[in-house]
């Protein structure tokens, strides 16, 4: 690219050899002919002398301004940290716990004795036997259990929550917010909303990722979330008409000159004559879902926003199919051979990576994801039609 002198009028600089063609060439047939061909063939290439460096020192102020919103946000995130209670402190569970930590207090609970791995990674640990202390402690719950054990932990923990519940409605604290971790979405989240009080705030997420693939950081992996229910008021769903109403008007419930927003030693000092307590709650809940949504995007995950139904319809068609048919090849007993091609070492990577993984996760992956069963019905109609192509006979079902 060739750069012509800089017009005195403006910044912009222009090259062409069309006036200079015209300028040798005198008006006739042939002369005319050839400075049509030169025109076309000298496009006016136009610069903006200087532009570049302006975008570049716009794009360095962005970057300068994200990393002070960032900080701002840290500051917000540490000053109030919350207190996370992690039902499940298994494998998944302590997984989680090691990054927690780093934002908030995080309190683990489970049948097994977990005190040392708790103090190792630097939470704290109460058994589950005491379930009443433990709830009293906390601002989020979050169930690191399998898919199968959900609904029975939920409902073995219930009484207590109930209990601990009328305490918080007495002295006008939030209710705890719940969060499931579970890789399908609509079960945990039917369960939650049929079961738990409805002054509890319930978040459903599936972080996709583990402790294998999670072990060198979150950054760019994949978080999935719905925000489902804040202050009584459920946000998100599809199916149902009646999105958005309240299941009874808070206005009537006596907040008092001090709103406890948390369990935590601080409280919003409100105007009584400027208390709406249906709002302060909401706002009080969503801030609260934001703070711990906020561990996550620190982390660096891809934070992703979709419906619990969207999510296991998307599921069943790529993280169920992929354990489906590892499993399947799986149970072929499929071996490295002196042939393999790169294909083949993917299929054979496939097979290693879902065999890993617990055969409880996989049958959750099936049971509890009512769009699972029609990608197996698919998958067979597939194998017959293949089949069939090749000249052979279909299956018998």
């Amino acid at each position: 690219m060739f750069f012509g002198r800089k017009s005195k009028n403006n910044s912009k600089a222009v090259l062409t050899s069309a006036n200079r063609s015209a300028s040798l060439l005198e008006d006739g047939p042939v002369e005319n002919d050839l400075l049509a061909n030169q025109k076309e063939d000298d496009k006016v290439t136009v610069v903006s002398v200087g532009r570049l460096e302006e975008l570049k020192r716009r794009e360095a102020e962005l970057q300068e301004l994200i990393e002070l919103l960032r900080k701002e946000k840290l500051k917000e995130i540490n000053t109030f940290p919350l207190t996370i209670g992690i039902v499940g402190f298994g494998n998944f569970g302590q997984f989680l716990a090691k990054t927690f930590v780093k934002y908030a207090k995080v309190i683990g609970t489970s049948r097994a004795d977990y005190t040392k791995e708790a103090e190792e990674i630097g939470a704290s640990y109460i058994p589950l036997s005491k379930s009443e202390r433990f709830l009293q402690e906390v601002d989020v719950v979050l169930f690191a259990v399998a898919i199968k054990s959900f609904e029975g932990t939920v409902n073995r923990l219930l009484p207590k929550i109930k209990e601990d519940m009328e305490r918080r409605l007495k002295s006008n604290q939030q209710g705890i917010l719940f969060v499931d971790v579970c890789s399908v979405k609509e079960h945990p989240r039917n369960v939650m909303l049929q079961c738990l009080p409805e002054e509890c705030d319930i978040l459903c997420s599936h972080p996709m990722f583990g402790p294998i693939s999670g072990a060198n950081g979150w950054n760019g992996l994949r978080f999935i979330f719905e925000k489902t229910r804040v202050n009584k008021e459920i946000l998100s769903d599809p199916d149902n008409d009646s999105v958005g109403k309240h299941c009874n008007d808070l206005k009537e419930r006596s907040l008092g000159k001090s709103l406890v927003l948390s369990t935590r030693k601080f409280a919003h000092n409100l105007n009584p004559e400027e208390i709406d307590g249906e709002q302060d709650l909401k706002k009080a809940g969503m801030d609260r879902m934001e703070r711990f949504l906020s561990i996550w995007e620190e982390e660096g995950c891809k934070m992703i926003e979709m419906t619990c139904k969207e999510h296991d319809m998307y599921a069943a068609k790529s993280q169920f199919i992929t354990h489906f048919l590892g499993r399947v090849l799986g149970q072929q007993g499929l071996e490295p051979t002196p042939v393999d091609t790169k294909g083949f070492e993917s299929v054979l990577g496939v097979v290693h990576s879902v065999t890993s993984d617990s055969f409880d996760l996989f049958e959750g992956l099936y049971k509890y994801n009512k769009y699972s069963p029609n990608i197996v019905e698919d998958l067979l109609e597939a194998m017959d039609s293949v089949i069939v192509k090749l000249g052979g006979d279909q299956h018998d079902c």
